[in-house]
Parts: C-alpha cells; sequence; structure tokens
C-alpha cells in the first residue's frame, strides 16, 4: 500500500457573490449572525404552502459559468438543457423536504470535464442552500435558504491532504480573481476518502475550512489503514476528537427520488452568452505570476505578493506600462500600499485609485521633489479616493540645502541633550531618535541622506 493507492475526491461548496437569494427577491447575505434570525425571509424560502418560486437569479447562473470557464470546464449550451431537480431528504433545515438543484440523474450539469491544476473538475453546479438548523436549540434560521451555492465537484486525484490544501488555496485565490463567491464567508467541502483494493470510499460531510479539510484526510486516510472498512459510508467530522464518526449508509441518488421541479422551467444557456462571458474571463493567478516573473524580471516572492490579489496586479502593471521602473515600484506596491490599506481595513474594491495619482507620486518621489517619507504620507492620504499629488508636492519640497538644515538640527540637538550624551556613549540608536525628530520639524521634508551627514557632523 503506498502513497498511489490513496484516492481523495472533494465536493466543494461556496456561496456565490450577489444580490438576492435564487429563486426569491431577499438579500443575499452572507454574515447570517449580523441579523436577527429570520427577518431575511420570504414565504418562497421559508416553502409556505402555496408560494412558487421565481425565476432563477441570473447573476448566480452567470457565475456558475464563469466558475465553469475558468476551471477548464465544458459548459453544456442548447440544444442540451439543464432542470431543475428536487432532491428529497428529511431534515429540519430543509422546509419543503427537498432542494432544488441543477444536479442528479435526470439533469446535465452546467459544466463538466474540466481540469484545474492538474486534479480533474467532474462538474460545476447550482443549488439553494438549505437554512440553518441548530440541533442543540431545536431552531430553524431561514435567513440562509435558498442562497445561491456553487458545487465543484473533482475527480479522486489527490492522493494526500498536502495536495489538496495546495490545490484548494489555488482554487478559492482564482475564483477571487472572478469574484464569484463572497470572501467573507469561505468554502466547505465533503471528502471522499478511500483506498485502492484496501477500503471502500466513505464520504464525510460539511468540513469546514482549509485547515480541517487537511485534518479530516489524515485522520480518515489513518483509520482505513487500520480498520479497511468495506461499506460505502457518511461520516461526520469531529474536530475537537480528530476523528471521523459514523452518521449513515452512503445515500446513492436513488435514495434523493430526484424528479424534476415542476415549477421551474429548464435552462437554456445558449453559445452567445457563453461566448460574452468568456471574455471578462482573466489570466489565472498561476498565469499570471508567471507572465509578471518573466516580463518584469521580478522574484518569485514578490510576483507571489502581488498576484494574491487581481486588481493590486493590475494596477502594479498599469503603473509599469506608464514608464515606471518595475523595481522602483515594486515596494511602493507590496509594502507601503499593501500596508495602508491593511491600517486601514480596506480592500482594493473599498477604494477608488486613479493610476495616474499613483504614478505621478512615485515620479516626485524618484525625481527628488518629495522624499520617500513624504511620499508615505501622501499615499496614506489616497484612502477612500487618490488626488494629485502636485499641489501637495509644491508645499512639501525637499530640503537638502546644508545650511538650513543646519538651523534645523542645531534646534534638535539642543532640545535633546540627554539622548546626544546616550549617543556620545555608544548608544548608536539614539541617532535614529534624533533623526526622526529632524523629520518632525521639517514635515518630513529634509532630505535623509544630507540631514544625517549634517547631524554626525554637528554631534562630533
Amino acid at each position: 500500500m503506498g502513497k498511489n493507492d490513496v484516492m481523495i475526491g472533494l465536493e466543494i461548496h461556496g456561496y456565490i457573490e450577489s444580490e438576492e437569494k435564487l429563486f426569491c427577491r431577499c438579500k443575499n447575505f452572507h454574515d447570517m449572525k449580523k441579523i436577527k434570525p429570520n427577518t431575511n425571509v420570504c414565504p418562497v424560502c421559508t416553502g409556505q404552502p402555496g408560494s412558487k418560486p421565481m425565476l432563477p437569479n441570473k447573476s448566480a447562473i452567470d457565475k456558475i459559468i464563469e466558475i465553469g470557464l475558468i476551471l477548464g470546464c465544458k459548459v453544456n449550451v442548447v440544444p442540451r438543457v439543464m432542470v431543475f431537480q428536487r432532491k428529497h431528504y428529511s431534515w429540519p433545515d430543509m422546509p419543503y423536504g427537498y432542494q432544488k438543484t441543477i444536479s442528479g440523474g435526470h439533469s446535465d450539469n452546467v459544466a463538466v470535464k474540466g481540469k484545474f491544476e492538474g486534479i480533474g473538475i467532474t462538474e460545476v453546479h447550482l443549488e439553494e442552500d438549505p437554512a440553518a438548523w441548530n440541533p442543540e436549540s431545536g431552531k430553524v434560521d431561514y435567513n440562509r435558504a435558498g442562497v445561491p451555492l456553487v458545487e465543484i465537484v473533482t475527480d479522486p486525484d489527490f492522493k494526500s491532504s498536502v495536495e489538496v490544501v495546495e490545490w484548494l488555496k489555488k482554487l478559492v485565490l482564482t475564483l477571487s480573481y472572478i469574484r464569484a463567491l463572497n470572501k467573507d464567508a469561505g468554502i466547505k467541502a465533503d471528502v471522499n476518502v478511500n483506498i485502492k483494493g484496501v477500503s471502500e470510499r466513505v464520504e464525510i460531510k460539511n468540513v469546514n475550512s482549509i485547515s480541517e479539510i487537511a485534518r479530516a484526510i489524515d485522520s480518515e486516510i489513518e483509520r482505513h489503514k487500520k480498520e479497511k472498512p468495506k461499506s460505502i459510508e457518511t461520516r461526520r467530522w469531529n474536530s475537537d476528537g480528530g476523528i471521523t464518526e459514523l452518521m449513515r449508509s452512503k445515500e446513492n441518488q436513488a435514495d434523493y427520488r430526484f424528479i424534476s421541479d415542476p415549477d421551474l422551467p429548464a435552462l437554456k444557456i445558449d453559445k452567445k452568452r457563453v461566448d460574452k462571458l468568456k471574455k471578462k474571463i482573466p489570466e489565472t493567478p498561476m498565469e499570471k505570476l508567471d507572465k509578471i516573473i518573466k516580463k518584469h524580471k521580478i522574484g518569485k516572492k514578490d510576483a507571489e505578493v502581488l498576484t494574491q490579489n487581481l486588481d493590486i496586479a493590475e494596477l502594479y502593471e498599469e503603473i509599469l506600462e506608464k514608464g515606471v521602473d518595475s523595481k522602483f515600484a515594486l515596494p511602493w506596491i507590496t509594502v507601503e500600499w499593501f500596508s495602508v490599506l491593511n491600517y486601514n481595513k480596506k480592500s482594493m474594491d473599498d477604494v477608488e485609485i486613479n493610476v495616474e495619482h499613483f504614478v505621478e507620486l512615485l515620479s516626485l518621489v524618484k525625481d527628488g521633489k518629495i522624499t520617500p517619507l513624504k511620499g508615505k504620507e501622501i499615499l496614506r492620504k489616497f484612502i477612500p479616493k487618490s488626488f494629485s499629488a502636485g499641489k501637495e508636492a509644491l508645499k512639501s519640497g525637499k530640503i537638502d540645502d546644508e545650511n538650513e538644515l543646519r538651523k534645523v538640527i542645531e534646534k534638535v540637538v539642543r532640545d535633546n541633550e540627554k539622548v546626544v550624551e546616550d549617543y556620545k556613549n555608544g548608544e548608536k540608536k539614539s541617532l535614529n531618535f534624533l533623526m526622526g525628530q529632524i523629520m518632525k520639524e521639517t514635515d518630513r521634508r529634509a532630505d535623509f541622506v544630507v540631514a544625517r551627514k549634517v547631524l554626525e557632523r554637528e554631534l562630533k
């Protein structure tokens, strides 16, 4: 029994980024803890008698198509049609006793037979989320009932949890490039594990987070090696105990009693719609990473930082297209701009950045018209909207005249006698404090190199 005998497949579920639920006009919130239970509801998503689903959310279907395309799948277009199925099961989180889904034995899936980072994609389909049932209190919150979900089913091509973790990180990053999933909701997965010729396939349901998925896989592989399970099972992941626990025998399609939903028309996707969406699909992060490394001659580590966010990577590329040196611009993006965003708890979606303003600021610094410290100060003011730094530069010109700086430095030395004494007694870090005071006195306009030279001369 070797590594190659292990077979791991994933059924990945993610919340689609859209304004509304799938079959009604209720809002598609994701952090349901922030709103009162059962307030984001209507007769449709709570399954009240006599209510009928509205036509499916168009933007959710577009996102499913885009997901299929970026994962290298074939999108099923007319004359093939996708039929919404009723997937029956008795569980308190589904008020009408079934889930509406484009999957099952009587329907084609939206996208099939893809390949992403070496792993086969069996299918990509669309379905609705159930409500949230709390088995301890017996209460059901329908706020999220009917929210559009994507399910991405892989072939059993993984051999270890390490492969799964690296692949899932790339998947989540790639889907962020097309803004397919809600970034705050995360993903969950049903994990299928077996050892070829040794054990039957076991499905571990609803494992949340990539790290927990890895733990569940490692635990289950060890169990298969020891117990060699011979029946197909559905199990749950006990995170506290670090083990999987039996839920029931594995259902098959017949157990779900799939039937076509008579309240919903068949979904027809024409080729023109697919071609239009295909034009919007960007490079994957891995493709962009290779391009940036080769084209701009920067290191892999810096390129990886850039490609963690499509908008950041595109901002960098647009800056270079304006003639700014790639190595000069790089730290202003990967260090300074990232720190500004993080400090303000903002993403690129939250700010309005004009690339011309960014280029102007970098040019003022590179040409020596303002100091790097002053440039960083102006950059911090680019939240929430950038502006021309020209006016700031007029009143923020660099001070590199030694006579002008000497007056400032003499004042700093007089005002900080104890620090000066410490420096003379060998405390070299005291020099940094004094330089900081000089920058403060000059509103960060002092030329660092010239000011340090004058200061060291003054201290002697």
